[in-house]
């Protein structure tokens, strides 16, 4: 699997305690905790990942 390139939330305002999220790679979406990026990946799908945010998004309002 080619390198993951992770990046954190707009929203974590530089703080540590946010997740990182890797894009760059066709058909999957990784997910990994910033504290621990030595530590597990949570894969999956791209439309279950964006099930996930539009989740969010409808929960928030």
């Amino acid at each position: 699997m080619p390198d993951l390139v992770f990046r954190k939330s707009s929203y974590s305002n530089g703080h540590e305690e946010c997740v990182e999220v890797a894009t760059n790679v066709p058909d999957v979406v990784a997910i990994r905790d910033s504290k621990n990026p030595d530590g597990p990946i949570l894969r999956c799908a791209p439309a279950a990942w964006a099930d996930f945010q539009r989740a969010l998004t409808q929960n928030a309002m």
